[in-house]
C-alpha cells in the first residue's frame, strides 16, 4: 500500500479566485531550465510535444513535525503532499486521457523534493524553483507567509509549450487530480 499523508482538516478555508492566473491560457513557457529530482535537466518549452501537466504548490511540510502556526488559516495554503498524492494515484487515468507527463514545481529545495518523491513514492519528478524564475516570466500569482514568497496553488494545462488551460483556484487539493481528469474526459 503507498503511504498517505494526514487528512486535510475539515475547516481549511477555501481561495477566493483574485483573477491573477486569467492572463495564462495562450500563454508559452519560457526557456526555463531546472534540475528535477531524477537528476534530469528540465526545460520547460520542450518537455512534451504533446499534453502535460505542471502544478504548482506552496511548500511541504516536514514529516512528524507540526504545520507552522496559522499555515492553516492561509486559503489554499494546506495540502501539498495531498496534492501530489492526488497526482500520484491518478496518473494512470491522467495518462488514459492524453497526459504524457506530470511535473510539480515550488519553491521547495531540491533535497527537501527528493525527500518527498521517496518518501510518497511518486511516479512524476518534481522541479525546485526557489527563485520564483517562472513567477516572474508568467506574473505568476504568490503569497508572502513564514517569511518567504511562495506560489498559490494552480495548475497549467500544456500543448508543447502553450498553456492551454489553467485551473485556479484549487481547492479541495487532495482531490484536485480528479478534477484535472474529470476536466479532460469531457
Amino acid at each position: 500500500m503507498l503511504p498517505q499523508p494526514d487528512a486535510l482538516p475539515d475547516d481549511l478555508p477555501a481561495p477566493a479566485d483574485d483573477g491573477a492566473a486569467r492572463h495564462l491560457p495562450g500563454l508559452i513557457l519560457p526557456p526555463l531550465a531546472f534540475t528535477a529530482t531524477d537528476g534530469e535537466q528540465i526545460q520547460l518549452d520542450t518537455v512534451s510535444t504533446g499534453r502535460w501537466l505542471l502544478f504548482l504548490y506552496p511548500l511541504t511540510g516536514e514529516p512528524g513535525v507540526d504545520v507552522p502556526r496559522g499555515w492553516d488559516q492561509i486559503p489554499g495554503a494546506r495540502g501539498c503532499s495531498q496534492e501530489a498524492c492526488s497526482f500520484r494515484d491518478n496518473l494512470a487515468s491522467l495518462q488514459e486521457h492524453g497526459v504524457q507527463r506530470v511535473l510539480g514545481l515550488s519553491t521547495d529545495r531540491a533535497d527537501f523534493q527528493q525527500d518527498l518523491v521517496r518518501r510518497l513514492h511518486l511516479q512524476y519528478p518534481m522541479v525546485s524553483d526557489p527563485e520564483l524564475c517562472l513567477a516572474q516570466a508568467l506574473d505568476l500569482p504568490t503569497f508572502e507567509a513564514l517569511g518567504m514568497t511562495l506560489y498559490r496553488r494552480l495548475t497549467l494545462v500544456v500543448d508543447g509549450a502553450r498553456i492551454s488551460h489553467v485551473f485556479y483556484p484549487i481547492f479541495p487539493p487532495d482531490r484536485h487530480a480528479e478534477e484535472v481528469v474529470n476536466w479532460l474526459s469531457q
